[in-house]
């Protein structure tokens, strides 16, 4: 039996006060089995990246509840939130957020100079999270000697270099050809099958939606619809 690993219950967030006041998300509930692989999908001010947020503890709910397997998140402070990202999350962006003076290896390190894990290991991690992502003699590259693709499998070398739970990954075909997002879906949906890391991802298109095992469709703040894929 799958274990539960996420539970949104009647989430809401509003942003400002009074008549300025913006209602993001309005009673969303959600759940996620840890070794899911979920799409969230929505038109632009639907709320998903808010969930996308919330979930990776980059914002809080307004009311509502956030459940980590039995850890109440919305009850933890930005110290703790902090620790949990840093110790079960990782993330994948449209843009890759390299740093652009750094190497490869250097970038994939970032994550476990946070965790202050000693230089040897860091470095061994590195290399290991590469080579997972097809990279393996890329580690002295630079972002700007990498393709689009090469810089994405970096970002997502970077984000399961500490080994996450949960890998979020906001658009991350979005700066991509056609090709080079089919390699990149292929990776993320390897990493979902082969090391079981539970992944939650945002897109608008229907067909990186597809590599998903479970579409959850959000409008106007709500959960409209959450079905099974068919692939």
């Amino acid at each position: 039996m799958s274990r539960r690993l996420i539970r949104l219950e009647g989430v809401t967030k509003t942003y400002g006060r009074g008549g300025a006041a913006f209602t993001a998300l309005r009673g969303v509930d959600l759940t996620i089995d840890e070794g899911e692989f979920v799409a969230v999908m929505g038109p632009s001010g639907s709320g998903k990246s808010t969930v996308m947020n919330i979930l990776g503890c980059l914002d809080v709910p307004s009311s509502g509840h956030y459940w980590f397997e039995d850890l109440a998140v919305e009850r933890l402070n930005r110290d703790q939130r902090a620790l949990l990202r840093r110790n079960q999350l990782g993330f994948v962006f449209q843009g890759f957020n390299l740093l652009a003076r750094t190497t490869a290896l250097e970038n994939v390190e970032l994550p476990l100079l946070y965790r202050r894990e000693p230089a040897a290991r860091r470095h061994r991690l590195a290399q290991e999270a590469l080579a997972a992502v097809g990279l393996a003699g890329w580690e002295d590259h630079t972002p700007a000697e990498l393709s689009g693709g090469q810089q994405q499998r970096v970002a997502i070398a970077r984000a399961i270099v500490t080994r996450p739970r949960l890998l979020l990954a906001d658009e991350p075909t979005g700066n991509l050809d056609t090709q080079t997002s089919h390699e990149i879906m292929e990776l993320i949906s390897s990493l979902n099958r082969e090391r079981g890391i539970t992944v939650v991802m945002v897109t608008h298109e229907h067909d990186i939606a597809a590599w998903a095992q479970r579409v959850v469709h959000i409008r106007d703040g709500r959960v409209e619809r959450d079905e099974a894929n068919g692939r």
